[in-house]
């Protein structure tokens, strides 16, 4: 059962969970991958409530994202997904099903195509509305060192920004 929530009421437990660690699932036609995130924002764009995630490019789940155009957030409420957080965040999913090696339990989404996760009950659905790469060269030359050195091809592995729509919110009972 899913209880359906003000989206603005619970932006303190959006916030705190980016902070400890979240789960951003994509979805197409094929699998479904959720990763481990920590930095994104909510907020308010062209009138709409918004979650931005920033995923690398190198990352499966981005794949996932560009195709479908949507994802869900899945944010813990307590501490009991430390291990799902740690295993999502090392484990790729081009090489791994995350949920069939933890268990993971997918929700029937309500709104897009992209399913919740039981385990990780504070859902948001959430359509791209917009994306952009983010620019190497606006960004200090001291993130860029702590964020985005050089590898060895002479790449940095930047992460792009999607704004996703938050188009329905709500709690996994």
């Amino acid at each position: 059962m899913k209880k359906k929530i003000d989206v603005y009421e619970y932006m303190g437990e959006i916030l705190k969970g980016v902070k400890s660690g979240i789960l951003i699932t994509g979805k197409d036609e094929n699998k479904t991958n959720s990763m481990t995130i920590s930095w994104g924002m909510a907020g308010i764009e062209w009138g709409k409530p918004v979650f931005v995630t920033f995923i690398r490019e190198s990352r499966f789940t981005k794949t996932l994202i560009d195709k479908n155009g949507e994802f869900t957030v899945n944010i813990p409420l307590d501490e009991s997904a430390k291990k799902i957080l740690a295993y999502c965040g090392s484990k790729s999913g081009r090489d791994v099903d995350k949920a069939k090696e933890l268990g993971l339990t997918y929700e029937e989404p309500e709104t897009i195509s992209v399913p919740g996760i039981r385990e990780l009950p504070l859902t948001l659905e959430c359509k791209v509305i917009y994306k952009q790469t983010q620019d190497i060269h606006a960004i200090t030359e001291e993130d860029q060192e702590k964020f985005y050195p050089q590898n060895a091809d002479g790449s940095q592995d930047i992460h792009v920004a999607y704004y996703g729509e938050i188009v329905n919110a709500y709690v996994i009972e």
